[in-house]
This record gives C-alpha cells, sequence and structure tokens, in this order.
C-alpha cells in the first residue's frame, strides 16, 4: 500500500472522531494566539520603559496583569488540546485493532498458514504501538505549528511587510529539505518495519519450541539466525534514523538564515526610524516563534513516516481478501442424520501441485469411516475440507444432501465434533475449557462427561479441581491431559458427526484402551471420521480409506483389506511383523 492511499485511510478512521479534532484544533488556535499576543505585550512593556526615572509603572503593571492571566488561559488550552489528541489518538488505534482482530477472525486460513503467527502478532501490536506514537505527536505538534506559522506570519504582516518578506522568500527551502527527507525515510521505515515483524515471528518460534530447540541442540543455530535478523533490523533501522536525524539540523540551518535576515532587516530599519525598539524586540520574537514549528513539523513528519509504514502493514492486513462469504440465503443444518457424500472432490493447497484428484466418497448416517495412509496423502486435507476450512476447487461435499457451500459454517461446524492429535487449550478454568461447546451445560453433565474420557480422575487431584485456572494452551498440564480435556469437551457436546484425528496419540496405552471403549459408546449412531496411524486403533471401522496421493486406493473392512494384500495389509504387517 503506498504512502498517498496509507494517510487516506487514516484520515477514514480520523473522520469518525471529527468533534475531537475540531475542539483540538480550536484549542491549538486559541494557544497559538495567545502565545503569539505575549511578544506584543513584551514589546509595549519594553516601550513604557523609556530610561532611567522615566518608566509608566502603572502601565507596566497593568500589562504584567494582562500576561499572567494569558499565561494561565494558554496553559488550559493546551491541556484541554492534548485531552482531545488523546482521546482521539487511542480510540483510532482501539478501532484499527479491532478491525484487525476481527479480520483476522474470518481470514481464511490459507493466510494464517502461510503467514507467521509472530509476524501477524507484530503487525497487530508493535505496529500499532509505533503508528498511535506518531500519531499523537502529529496530533499535538502539527496543529500548532502549522497555526502558529500562519499567526505569526500574519502579525509580522501588521508590523512590518518589508522585514516579513525577507521570512517568505526563505522559507519554501525548509519546505524543499523536509519534503525531500520525508520520501526517504518512508522506505526505510517500511522495511524496519517488515524486519521487526521477521524478528518477532522468530522469536515467538523460538520461544514456544523452546524445549524442541534445546533437545536438539539447535541453540547456535537459532542465535545465528537471530542475529542475521537483528543485523538487517539495525542496518535498515540505522539508515531510517540517519536519514530522519538530517530533517532537523537542515530545517535549523534555514531557521537560522531566517532570523539573522530579520535581526539584520529589522535592525536597519530602527535605525532609520522605521520601527521602534520594542517593535524589533517583538519582530525577533516573532522570528523565533515561526522558525520553531519548522523543527518541531520535521521532528512530526519523520514520526508520521514512520507511522505511515506501520499503518500500510496493518491495512494491508485489515484488507486481506475474507473467507468465502455465506450466501445470502444460506441454510442452517438441522436434525442431521450424519449422510456424507464427496463427489469429484478436486483440491490444492498450491495451485500447480495437485494434492487430491477426482476424490468420490459416500458416508451413510451412522458410520464409523477410518482414513489411513502414508504422511501427506491428503488424510487431514479431507478433515480440513469436511469441516470447510478449506473449499474444494472443483467437486462438492453434501451433508444431508446440501451443499456445505450453502450452508452456513456455524451449523456445520456446531454438527461436527472435533478432536486433533495438537490440543488447543484457553487460559481460564478448567470448567472454561470443557463447556466451551455448552456453555449452559449442567455440574452434573460436565463431570459425566469427564468420567466418560476418564478425565476425572486427574481433574480431581489439581489444586482447586474444575474450578483450577490453567495458562495459555494449559500451562503445567502434561500433553496427555490435555488431549483428555479435549475429548472431554466433544464428550459433554455428543454432536450427529465426529472427527478423531490421532485423537488418543498423546495417551498412555493403558487409558487408551479405556477410552477406546468410550469412544466406541459415543460413535454409537453417529458418523465418525477416524484418522489414524496406529492401525490398531481402527479395526473396528465400518470403512477403512486407504489413501495415497490424494486418492483412495482402496476400502473396505479390516479382514476384507487384509485378504487383498494389497497397500493396507502391507502397512498392517509393517506395523505388526514380528
Amino acid at each position: 500500500m503506498g504512502q498517498r492511499e496509507t494517510f487516506r485511510r487514516v484520515l477514514h478512521y480520523i473522520r469518525k472522531y471529527w468533534l475531537y479534532l475540531t475542539a483540538s484544533i480550536v484549542m491549538a488556535t486559541v494557544t497559538v494566539a495567545l502565545t503569539l499576543y505575549f511578544p506584543i505585550l513584551t514589546g509595549r512593556v519594553i516601550d513604557l520603559v523609556l530610561g532611567p526615572g522615566q518608566v509608566d509603572f502603572g502601565g507596566v503593571f497593568a500589562i504584567l496583569k494582562l500576561m499572567a492571566v494569558i499565561a494561565v488561559a494558554t496553559g488550559l488550552a493546551q491541556w484541554v488540546m492534548n485531552v482531545c489528541n488523546n482521546k482521539m489518538t487511542y480510540r483510532i488505534v482501539q478501532d484499527i485493532r479491532n478491525e484487525a482482530f476481527q479480520k483476522i477472525e474470518i481470514l481464511p486460513l490459507k493466510y494464517i498458514d502461510a503467514h507467521s503467527y509472530g509476524e501477524v502478532v507484530s503487525r497487530v501490536i508493535a505496529d500499532v504501538d509505533q503508528f498511535a506514537d506518531g500519531l499523537l505527536m502529529g496530533f499535538t505538534q502539527f496543529f500548532t505549528g502549522v497555526i502558529t506559522i500562519l499567526g505569526t506570519l500574519g502579525f509580522m504582516l501588521s508590523v512590518n511587510v518589508a522585514v516579513t518578506g525577507v521570512v517568505v522568500l526563505v522559507t519554501p527551502l525548509s519546505f524543499f529539505v523536509a519534503g525531500f527527507i520525508a520520501k526517504k525515510t518512508f522506505t526505510m521505515f517500511h522495511l524496519q518495519s517488515e524486519t521487526r515483524g521477521e524478528q518477532t515471528a522468530l522469536i515467538e518460534e523460538m520461544v514456544g519450541n523452546q524445549k524442541v530447540v534445546q533437545a536438539f541442540s539447535h541453540e547456535d543455530e537459532a542465535l545465528d539466525a537471530f542475529d542475521e535478523i537483528n543485523g538487517r533490523l539495525q542496518d535498515c533501522s540505522l539508515r531510517a534514523i540517519f536519514f530522519s536525524s538530517l530533517t532537523n539540523p537542515s530545517t535549523r540551518f534555514v531557521n537560522n538564515l531566517v532570523y539573522a535576515g530579520v535581526a539584520v532587516v529589522g535592525a536597519v530599519y530602527a535605525v532609520r526610524g522605521g520601527i521602534s525598539v520594542g517593535q524589533l524586540s517583538c519582530f525577533l520574537s516573532y522570528a523565533n516563534q515561526y522558525t520553531k514549528p519548522f523543527n518541531e513539523i520535521s521532528g512530526v513528519v519523520t514520526e508520521l513516516q514512520n507511522a505511515l509504514a506501520c499503518a500500510a502493514r496493518i491495512f494491508a492486513l485489515i484488507e486481506e481478501e475474507p473467507q468465502t462469504p455465506e450466501p445470502e440465503n444460506a441454510k442452517t443444518l438441522k436434525d442431521v442424520a450424519g449422510r456424507v457424500e464427496l463427489s469429484h472432490v478436486d483440491f490444492s493447497y498450491v495451485p500447480d501441485k495437485k494434492l487430491i484428484t477426482d476424490l468420490n466418497l459416500a458416508v451413510k448416517p451412522g458410520q464409523r469411516v477410518a482414513i489411513v495412509g502414508p504422511t501427506g496423502c491428503g488424510k487431514t486435507t479431507v478433515i480440513n475440507l469436511l469441516m470447510r476450512f478449506y473449499d474444494v476447487n472443483s467437486g462438492k461435499i453434501c451433508v444431508d444432501g446440501a451443499d456445505i457451500r450453502e450452508v452456513t459454517r456455524k451449523s456445520l461446524r456446531e454438527n461436527y465434533g472435533m478432536v486433533l492429535q495438537e490440543t488447543w487449550l484457553k487460559a481460564g478454568t478448567i470448567r472454561d475449557n470443557i463447556v466451551m461447546g455448552r456453555p449452559g451445560a449442567t455440574e452434573e453433565e460436565v463431570i459425566a462427561a469427564a468420567k466418560a474420557s476418564h478425565a476425572h480422575s486427574f481433574i480431581k487431584r489439581l489444586s482447586k479441581g474444575y474450578d483450577t485456572v490453567i495458562g495459555e494452551d494449559g500451562g503445567s498440564l502434561s500433553q496427555g491431559q490435555k488431549q483428555l480435556l479435549c475429548i472431554t469437551r466433544v464428550m459433554l457436546c455428543l454432536p450427529p458427526m465426529l472427527i478423531l484425528d490421532e485423537a488418543t496419540s498423546s495417551i498412555d496405552t493403558r487409558t487408551e484402551i479405556r477410552i477406546q471403549k468410550a469412544f466406541a459408546t459415543m460413535m454409537q449412531g453417529r458418523t465418525s471420521f477416524i484418522v489414524a496411524h496406529r492401525l490398531s486403533t481402527i479395526r473396528e471401522a465400518d470403512v477403512i480409506l486407504v489413501m495415497k496421493d490424494g486418492n483412495i486406493i482402496e476400502q473396505g473392512n479390516h479382514e476384507t483389506l487384509l485378504q487383498k494384500k494389497g497397500f493396507y495389509a502391507k502397512l498392517y504387517e509393517s506395523q505388526f511383523a514380528v
């Protein structure tokens, strides 16, 4: 996303808070007007001090009282302006984060699979924070700076046109310098933001898999990878800071030329009697106030370049194509019997690399279907398609005769119970994690489900039982215990269709035998899809699908497939050969 388009998007968010923006501009105008009025009063005080014994003390004290009132009013106006700027900035940031998180919730899984979690987190957290800092500085200093420049020119014109002309002639040079550097810094800050996201992704990956890193003595390689990214971040950060740091001294040099020009020309006019000494003092004060905003704005421009670069990354996430929307007349699956049909299904994750081609399958209600095959043959892909985590490239999948693309995702997934090899638990109590699918479940129902999954015994041994708080992804629970909780979650819901993808992979053999019996009871009358590498767990399946290279090459029950002495028989013998 380009700089101009990003800026337009920022204005779109600002427009919502136009009241705060208007109040901020009004308060900035009041602040600048009162600040610029101060030098006039100072000049009058100087003109009232004519010489020894010629001081108009009455007039001086009256002006000093007025100056005190103006100082208090200026401080109050600045405070109100800052409150408005803070409220506006952080509400805009809140809106952007909410929109980004909402987009993440509806992004297709292919986006999540293609981007590291750390990189996505970096966009929503770090980039938005950087954007907020730049936006706040922009609101705080940009408005007052611009109004100060315009107001100062107006006051100077009212005092002397010729001296003001010196200021106007030199000013464009400052804009040219700041604009030239700003174009350079945007590119540098954008690269810096991307590299920072890459660094966050590596840190998230290494910290989340620290046991694996240490188990394989991968620490040195991880450090080398981090050093390489850190080195690139250092280089692009230094370049960005170098170019941005040129802005302030460059504009200061131009501003000093303005001040010097005003001093020389004003002094000539004062000597000739064109202006008074008080007016010259006022003019020099104005010249200083006129040039000061250029320094501040140059700093703001630098921060805005960083802010816009970060905003471009978060807006790119927000504008990502969401998952295929549901049709307006989408059906809601009710009273599902569990008849599933796959007709001429083609699917691939990468367009030029085929995976599943012309897959056909008809599953009767209540059937237990096992899917086996070598790694990468498409077993889990079939599950992703059944749950509509991915849409088929061609063909269709029907549940009870309804194309799943024509029904609501919510009703489709409510009719599936899913236990995967990879567990997912949220931070909260044990009970919160079990009742996720049925928030209104009673205590008796929760305990009954836990007993059915053989999780009740270990839950009761925890410090607070079902009220024990666990951390993200299960905290200190073992992998087996986490998987038992996931199984309990499905036991509590008991939907008409089940998906078990290596559901007992992390459980000891004795507990697995018990859970298999519980599963057998649970699967009675329910359409079940079982993905397993251990073929001993699927002997009782009604239908076993043997997949290879995305196709079903064999189909039948356990005994039938063994008698064929085909691919399934070889797989089975490889596991149980003595």
